[in-house]
């Protein structure tokens, strides 16, 4: 089968197999299964990868974090992703018939969908541009080790692949895509590389030295910025980075619960604080860096 099959990606968490479809989900050829969700996800995250009983986000967070998204106030991050990401893989497009994209902690799928209609859109545009009687394809793959998290991205996008995993032991096959988006999710390098096709892309996004620094300043005496370091990637070279700032002002106490139900920072409030910013609303800044690495070849 060729790689370009979407069901030659996902590879045993148990016995690191291939894993083919079956009519209830997929299997190895030393015969582990794994269930395909009514939502249409897979598990893939056995008992001995968990920390706890129900790692990663709750449902509660999840809803959160989807109705703060889906609300745009976070769209100028997602544009910035999707346009340095269709810039790096232009090229790509050019001379394969799919791009694979795998999203590292893709949460609910927000940034996940809308990166794949942007570079969908792009590659579709070009092929009418230059009369071509075949346009690129885009497949995206989304992770997280959160059930709930996973189970909200399958039910909504349905037309993407998502499992719960975990980032530390990625389910796939090696070089499988050609571009990997990791924003926040924790990882490790060698895994990244392993799962990276040669000259393949990964674009991370982490909190810049100002982000939310008007929330800290109301729960830390000395409030520490985060670090304008470039953190280095085993088995990828360092090509941009691009900061994205700007300030958000909520409007109701809804939209600011939202963003401190979406947060880890929001659990460090105590119930006096919190109810000082639900008052006062007030203006806090984003602050991200986004960072392009290159897969050596």
């Amino acid at each position: 089968m060729p790689l370009t099959d979407p069901l030659t990606h996902y590879r045993c968490p148990l016995c690191q197999l291939m894993l083919q479809s079956s009519p209830s989900g997929y299997q190895c050829a030393n015969r582990h299964q794994f269930d395909r969700a009514k939502e249409g996800y897979v598990n893939l995250l056995p008992v001995q990868q968990k920390k706890s009983l129900d790692p990663g986000d709750s449902a509660d967070m999840i809803q959160a974090r989807r109705r703060f998204l889906e609300a745009g106030f976070y769209q100028p991050l997602s544009d910035a992703v999707n346009q340095l990401l269709a810039t790096a893989l232009a090229d790509t497009a050019t001379f394969r018939q799919t791009i694979t994209l795998l999203d590292i902690g893709c949460g609910e799928g927000y940034y996940s969908h809308r990166l794949q209609n942007f570079l969908h859109t792009g590659c579709t545009q070009e092929a009418e541009t230059n009369a071509s009687d075949t346009t690129t394809q885009v497949s995206l793959y989304g992770i997280d080790i959160s059930k709930a998290a996973i189970k909200a991205a399958a039910k909504h996008y349905k037309q993407h692949q998502f499992a719960v995993a975990s980032s530390y032991h990625l389910p796939f096959m090696a070089e499988s895509f050609d571009s990997l988006l990791r924003i926040y999710a924790p990882s490790q390098s060698d895994e990244l590389a392993r799962v990276c096709k040669a000259k393949g892309w990964l674009c991370t996004v982490t909190p810049a030295p100002q982000h939310l620094f008007e929330l800290k300043q109301r729960i830390y005496q000395d409030v520490r910025l985060h670090s304008a370091d470039i953190t280095g990637e085993a088995g990828f070279c360092h090509q941009q980075r691009q900061q994205l700032s700007w300030r958000w002002q909520p409007e109701t106490t809804t939209q600011l619960e939202q963003l401190l139900q979406m947060i880890p920072l929001g659990y460090r409030l105590t119930p006096e604080v919190r109810q000082l910013l639900l008052t006062d609303l007030p203006a806090i800044t984003l602050d991200f860096y986004l960072d392009l690495y290159q897969r050596q070849g």
